[in-house]
């Protein structure tokens, strides 16, 4: 008996009218935008424009897109293209079915397009995307949830995974959620290279080289455990050789990039700075003409004072006068009298 497990959803789509709202597209949807507003943040922070991130993921994301399908089509390609399978359903993306490896290999394609159009290095770029990416993967993998699919073995824990459907070959049962072990990974991998790149100031594409590396010992271990169909060599599923590989190549890429550019780049994207400094310099330009106006303010002020000072004064220098008049008159009064008594 079954005493605890993770349900899976009955179905996988809900109809809003004609319109299906597919689970899997939503978490691939909302795993880009996370990506590319925290590659955003990170981006700004190193000294680059607002904005810059989403312009060229604009680019990266349709060719990770398309990346990911081919890898998956390709390397399962028994799905769509043997007796009794409809080669059309190749194209059926939001039914699941996309590759990392492809999907980082020809986003990467595209993300260069991008920055070479902006005129900005691509591994900065990217060590700004990279834990978002991270991210975005930890989300994406619940669309595995939605399709219930990429599980591992048959399992009694409290945590498995309860799978209803019997399509495509799936046997009712618990098994192992993969798809949430390699979720909670992803954000274990977007933590680790968020924080080692605050400690060590990683550059050059040393921060990316930090999650792929990261992220395909983890894929290895898990691949490992699944249970779907799969091509294997020399014994093991294609995608460890494939995290393995990629995993010397990104530990290769750090060690020599490291000793060959130590540090992380000063300028990220050129003219980003000098925007700043413009519009810095034009809002010390409107203090200055605030304070100028404030000192025309207080010169006016001070005129109208002196003005009025000035009448003031002189007022009060006639009254003196006539003050000091009325106030030699009884003297004079009194000599007029003292005279007259003389007289």
């Amino acid at each position: 008996m079954d005493l605890a497990y993770i349900p899976s959803p009955s179905r996988g789509v809900v109809e809003l009218g004609p319109i299906p709202l597919r689970g899997y597209a939503f978490c691939i949807i909302i795993g880009v935008f996370v990506a590319v507003w925290l590659g955003n943040k990170r981006w700004v922070a190193r000294g680059g424009r607002p904005g810059t991130v989403a312009d060229i993921a604009v680019w990266a994301v349709p060719f990770g897109l398309v990346g990911g399908r081919l890898y998956h089509v390709v390397t399962d390609y028994q799905l769509y293209f043997s007796e009794g399978r409809n080669w059309v359903d190749a194209f059926k993306i939001w039914e699941g079915g996309l590759g990392i490896w492809g999907a980082i290999a020809l986003g990467a394609v595209g993300a260069w397009i991008g920055c070479r159009r902006r005129g900005i290095p691509l591994p900065a770029w990217a060590d700004a995307l990279a834990p978002g990416i991270a991210l975005a993967q930890a989300i994406g993998r619940w669309g595995n949830w939605f399709n219930q699919e990429l599980y591992g073995r048959a399992t009694d824990v409290p945590w498995a995974l309860k799978i209803t459907s019997a399509d495509d070959g799936r046997v009712p049962g618990t098994y192992h959620p993969t798809f949430l072990y390699e979720s909670l990974w992803c954000v274990g991998v977007a933590l680790l290279v968020i924080w080692a790149d605050r400690r060590f100031k990683l550059g050059h594409g040393r921060a990316f080289a930090l999650y792929v590396a990261s992220y395909c010992a983890g894929r290895g271990w898990i691949e490992y455990m699944r249970v779907d169909d799969a091509h294997h060599v020399l014994g093991l599923r294609l995608n460890v050789w494939t995290a393995i590989v990629v995993f010397v190549l990104a530990v290769v890429y750090f060690v020599l990039s490291a000793k060959k550019r130590p540090g992380r780049e000063e300028v990220v994207e050129p003219g980003a700075l000098d925007s700043a400094d413009v519009a810095s310099d034009a809002v010390g330009s409107g203090d200055v003409a605030s304070d100028a106006a404030g000192s025309g303010d207080v010169a006016s002020d001070k005129v109208a004072s002196g003005k009025g000072g000035s009448d003031g004064d002189r007022a009060g220098d006639g009254g003196s006068v006539k003050l000091t008049k009325g106030e030699t008159a009884p003297k004079d009064e009194a000599e007029s009298a003292e005279s007259a008594k003389k007289g």
